[in-house]
C-alpha cells in the first residue's frame, strides 16, 4: 500500500487539571503553535485551524488570526482553515482576509469553506447579528463570490442600472489561496462538484455517508478554471503512543467529550486521562459506553505502526492520496498546561 500524505486539523484543545485548573487561551494556542512548528520540521503537507465557537473544551474561533500566527512560526508548510464557516461571515471580509494570508505567506494558504454554524443557535444568530437573514442559502453565490474577488483581477459588481464596480480583496495580488469545500453531507458534496472544487469529507466528525459522499462528488465533478478532475482527502481522529495502552488512556478525554456532545450534555473543558479513566468506571451511564464503543471503532488508535498500517489501508480503501490527521490526544495530570506531548508523539509516530 502507498503511504498516504499527512496533513493536520487542529481545534486547539483546552483541557483542565484535577484540581480544577483550566488551561488558558494563552496556554491552549502556544501548544498548538508548537504542534504546527513540529508538523513543518517533520513534512507534512498542512495544517488547518477549525472554527468553532463558545465550546469550553475549543480554543479556535478565529482561524485567520491563527493562520497567521501558525505561518509565521513555520516554512514550507501549507496553513488553512478546516474551515471557515462561511455564513457567519461577509463573503468581502473572508476575502480580504485570506488575500492578506496570502500575501504573507505566498504559495502556502488554503481557505477550506463550510457551510454549518460551528456553534449553538444563540451564538449563531450573534455571529450573524450584521449580516442577512439568508446567508445559509446563499451559501453557493457567496462560495463563487469569494473565489472571484481573491483572484488578482477581482471581481465586477453589475448594478441593474446597467453600471459596474470592480471590487479586489486586496490592491495588488500576485496570486490566490487554495479554496476547498468542505462538508459531512451529500449537499456539501455536490456543490463542491458542480464548482470543479476541491473537496474534503468531515470523516473525523461522524463518518456516516462517507462512501455516498465521494461517489456523488467523483462522479458529478465538473472540470473548473482551477481544477481538472476532482481532488480530495478525508479528516480522522487519530491517536498514536509508544504503546496502545498509552494511545487508549490518551484517546479517552476526547472521547468522553465527543460523547457529552452526542448526548447533548453540558460541555466542559476537557479532562486529563487520570479524570476520565476515574469518571469512565465510576460514574459513566451505559449510553456513554455505548457511545465510546462505537466511536473507537471509526478512530485510528494505537502504537505507530498499527496506526500508521490502518492509515494507509483506510487510504487506499477510499482512493485518497493525503490524510488529514484530528490528533486528539489527551494529557496526564503532570503534564505542562502550555505544551502537548502525546499530540506532538502522534505526528512523530507517523511522520516516520
Amino acid at each position: 500500500m502507498t503511504t498516504p500524505a499527512l496533513s493536520v486539523l487542529d481545534l486547539v484543545p483546552v483541557r483542565a487539571t484535577s484540581d480544577g485548573t483550566v488551561q488558558t487561551s494563552a496556554q491552549a494556542l502556544t501548544s498548538s503553535l508548537s504542534l504546527a512548528q513540529r508538523a513543518d520540521e517533520l513534512g507534512l503537507r498542512r495544517y488547518w485551524f477549525a472554527e468553532h465557537h463558545n465550546m469550553p473544551a475549543v480554543a479556535s474561533t478565529s482561524p485567520p488570526v491563527l493562520i497567521a500566527a501558525a505561518a509565521a512560526r513555520t516554512r514550507r508548510i501549507r496553513v488553512g482553515s478546516g474551515g471557515v464557516m462561511l455564513p457567519n461571515h461577509a463573503p468581502l471580509i473572508v476575502a480580504e482576509q485570506f488575500a492578506a494570508l496570502e500575501a504573507l505567506a505566498p504559495g502556502r494558504i488554503d481557505l477550506g469553506l463550510g457551510r454549518a454554524p460551528g456553534s449553538d443557535p444563540v451564538i449563531t444568530q450573534l455571529l450573524r447579528s450584521s449580516g442577512a437573514a439568508g446567508d445559509v442559502e446563499r451559501f453557493p453565490q457567496h462560495v463563487q463570490d469569494i473565489a472571484l474577488m481573491l483572484q488578482p483581477d477581482g471581481a465586477t459588481v453589475q448594478f441593474t442600472s446597467g453600471g459596474q464596480y470592480q471590487v479586489h480583496s486586496t490592491p495588488s495580488a500576485t496570486g490566490a489561496p487554495q479554496i476547498w469545500m468542505l462538508g459531512s453531507s451529500d449537499y456539501s458534496a455536490q456543490l463542491a462538484a458542480a464548482h470543479g472544487l476541491p473537496y474534503v469529507f468531515a470523516n473525523h466528525f461522524s463518518g456516516h455517508g462517507l462512501e455516498r459522499a465521494l461517489d456523488l462528488y467523483r462522479s458529478g465533478f465538473q472540470p473548473s478554471e482551477t481544477l481538472a478532475e476532482p481532488r480530495t482527502f478525508l479528516t480522522a481522529n487519530v491517536v498514536a503512543a509508544d504503546t496502545a495502552e498509552e494511545a487508549d488512556d490518551r484517546a479517552l478525554p476526547q472521547l468522553r467529550m465527543m460523547a457529552r456532545l452526542q448526548q447533548n450534555k453540558p460541555l466542559t473543558a476537557l479532562q486529563t486521562v487520570e479524570q476520565a479513566k476515574t469518571g469512565l468506571a465510576a460514574d459513566a451511564d451505559p449510553a456513554e459506553h455505548s457511545l465510546i464503543a462505537a466511536m473507537r471503532q471509526r478512530w485510528f488508535i494505537g502504537d505507530g505502526p498499527s496506526v500508521a498500517s490502518d492509515l494507509s489501508a483506510f487510504a487506499a480503501r477510499h482512493g485518497v492520496d493525503e490524510i488529514m490527521l484530528s490528533p486528539v490526544a489527551g494529557a496526564y495530570e503532570a503534564e505542562p498546561l502550555d505544551e502537548t506531548p502525546g499530540r506532538i508523539r502522534t505526528l512523530e509516530l507517523l511522520a516516520r
